[in-house]
């Protein structure tokens, strides 16, 4: 029995190949449009079974994405530094909408120990029907 030595030793792994999306793109249509047989391209490509799964799934998802566009509707891309300026105006809004809320609530407690409760405003001398408090009839 013999024994083959690799160069490798045995905590290197084996690097990982990027594929670009064209190189993605062209093994996917060899590997629906070739006679040859999938294991073949598969150890041509030096590529594994589930990498061609995955290549296979994303080029369903993209292609379903941009049939399920309407015509002329494009997404609109917003430079990084507009999405940036929007974004810290969004955080100051939200912090002034804090500020604002605890405010409010402040403002709530002192007018709930002013007079015990919140039902809003009272005009001096008058009670809720409209007639002075000192005006009994009977």
């Amino acid at each position: 029995m013999s024994v083959t030595q690799s160069n490798r030793s045995p905590d290197e792994k084996k690097k990982r190949r990027l594929l670009s999306p064209e190189k993605k793109f062209q093994i996917f249509l060899e590997s629906h449009t070739s006679k040859t047989p999938v294991g073949e391209l598969l150890r041509r490509e030096g590529i594994y079974s589930t990498d061609l799964v995955r290549i296979r799934q994303k080029v369903r998802e993209g292609a379903l994405e941009r049939l399920a566009d309407r015509p002329g509707a494009r997404r609109k891309m917003v430079p990084w530094e507009d999405y940036e300026a929007l974004r810290r105006d969004l955080e100051d809004k939200e912090r002034a909408l804090a500020e604002q809320a605890v405010e409010l609530a402040m403002l709530r407690k002192k007018r709930m120990g002013v007079r015990g409760s919140d039902r809003g405003p009272m005009v001096r001398g008058t009670t809720k029907a409209g007639h002075s408090g000192n005006d009994r009839r009977g």
